[in-house]
């Protein structure tokens, strides 16, 4: 039944392109007539009319496209939706063909529906890589000479690089994504078909025991921190914060100015209040050093 549906697409396809490649192109004011008639008083019939003019323009451009592995059909469609955007948006006023804008509006719009459709993963995420994804095969097809190579060497890379302007890395890491296809993690794997390739996947978080084990630790040491602080003088606690606790700690100069010493008795203090609360720490910990500095 799918092959007799299949079948019926295709000829009906066929039968919508032959009709398309028949129609007479347009004159340059004939088209802008058209246009103005639509944008102005939103004439529906000259927009069919306009439309269906450069149909064949949507045909020929799905063509170039085909060798994607993608429904000729759905890239007519897309085409379509494509030609219906420059319809929309085409201003006479600027006295160029529609045909030469609507042929942007078209190749982008299939282009776009190539990329999210072409993989089950996003490709194209990126200008450089999007440049790489329809010109790639072209460039290297030029400069292989028929060599068949499995893989670009360095000069050829380097070359497709200069020429789209683009990264070698974007090279390296789009020629890597067209050589291979898509892999289902659901792939059976060995002659029984017991295992499936996900079953050999590694977590390499940490268990739920750990995590929470983890969790519990970093609070006890912060209330051990906190306990141990509040024993302190106010200014060695200011000496500590200022000069440890902060991600961009200040200088000993600048804390004896604020303080009003000398930036070696900052230091002096520094190492007083840092000796102090390791004792500290050490009693709160219950007296095992150890586990102020475990996880």
């Amino acid at each position: 039944m799918a092959q007799v549906d299949d079948a019926a697409a295709h000829e009906s396809t066929l039968a919508f392109v032959r009709g398309a490649m028949r129609r007479p192109l347009l004159s340059r004011e004939r088209e802008f007539e058209l246009a103005r008639s639509w944008r102005e008083t939103g004439d529906q019939t000259a927009l069919h009319e306009l439309v269906n003019a450069y149909t064949r323009l949507v045909i020929a451009t799905a063509a170039r496209f085909r060798h994607y592995g993608l429904s000729f059909g759905d890239l007519i469609q897309e085409g379509h939706l494509g030609l219906m955007q420059a319809a929309a948006r085409f201003e006479p006023s600027r006295e160029v063909r529609f045909s030469t804008y609507a042929a942007w509006w078209i190749r982008s719009q299939m282009q776009d529906f190539i990329l999210r459709n072409w993989s089950i993963v996003r490709t194209g995420t990126t200008a450089a890589h999007k440049s790489l994804f329809f010109n790639l095969r072209r460039l290297r097809a030029r400069i292989d000479n028929g060599a068949g190579a499995a893989h670009l060497s360095l000069e050829q890379r380097t070359r497709i690089a200069h020429d789209l302007g683009v990264t070698m890395a974007d090279v390296n890491e789009m020629e890597g994504r067209l050589s291979g296809g898509d892999f289902s993690l659901n792939l059976a794997v060995g002659a029984e078909g017991d295992s499936e390739a996900q079953d050999f996947l590694a977590d390499e978080r940490p268990d739920p025991e750990a995590s929470v084990g983890e969790s519990h630790d970093r609070r006890l040491r912060l209330e051990w921190l906190a306990a141990a602080l509040a024993e302190l003088s106010p200014r060695e606690r200011t000496i500590i914060a200022e000069r440890r606790l902060r991600d961009d700690g200040v200088t000993l100069e600048e804390l004896g100015r604020e303080l009003g010493v000398s930036k070696e008795r900052v230091r002096q203090l520094e190492q007083r209040a840092l000796s102090k609360l390791k004792v500290l720490l050490t009693r709160h910990a219950g007296g095992d050093a150890a586990t102020l500095t475990a996880g």
